[in-house]
């Protein structure tokens, strides 16, 4: 016999796989970690890029709205580190305590979260190099077009799957 007995046992409809919770909230913890990599590598690039540039000599000649965007996208980043990275502060926490189902729920609404930091970091830093380079307006025209591509790729392609995904399995 197994070691987990056959009731024990979850037969999910939705994905068809046969695993007991336990193995189900591991499984879903590594997906987890796995989204965190990915986007703490991008944030951490940009936030080193965020911070050297203070150092620069040009930097001096921003305008006061210039360096008030800086110190946002500045904040915006640590902020983004912070939330992505609180799922591993509370796994520490509740470590061999048996919440694995918490953390991995308590993630997902943290990578929830880092999604939207991400993405105004991502648009905010766009648009500050726009403004620096060019001018305010063509960085309200990036600032338009990447938050369009943005809601676009990370709200409605995923809501459309999940509808059309949805729509096939009540078949």
């Amino acid at each position: 016999m197994p070691p987990y007995a056959r009731e024990d046992r979850v037969d999910d409809l939705r994905d068809g796989r046969d695993e007991t919770p336990v193995e189900r909230a591991d499984r879903n913890w590594n997906e987890v970690l796995q989204e965190l990599r990915v986007m703490q590598t991008g944030t951490q690039i940009l936030t080193g890029f965020l911070l050297a540039l203070a150092f620069q000599p040009a930097f001096a000649d921003l305008t006061v709205e210039q360096r008030t965007l800086y110190l946002v996208l500045v904040v915006l980043a640590a902020l983004s580190a912070i939330v992505a990275l609180a799922p591993v502060a509370l796994h520490r926490f509740l470590f061999q305590r048996r919440a694995k189902p918490r953390v991995v729920t308590f993630g997902h609404a943290s990578l929830v979260a880092s999604l939207v930091t991400v993405s105004l970091l991502l648009v905010g830093v766009v648009a500050f190099v726009f403004d620096v380079v060019v001018d305010a307006p063509a960085a309200w025209i990036a600032v338009a077009s990447l938050a369009a591509v943005i809601l676009v790729l990370w709200v409605v392609a995923p809501i459309a799957i999940r509808v059309r995904h949805s729509v096939r399995e009540s078949r």
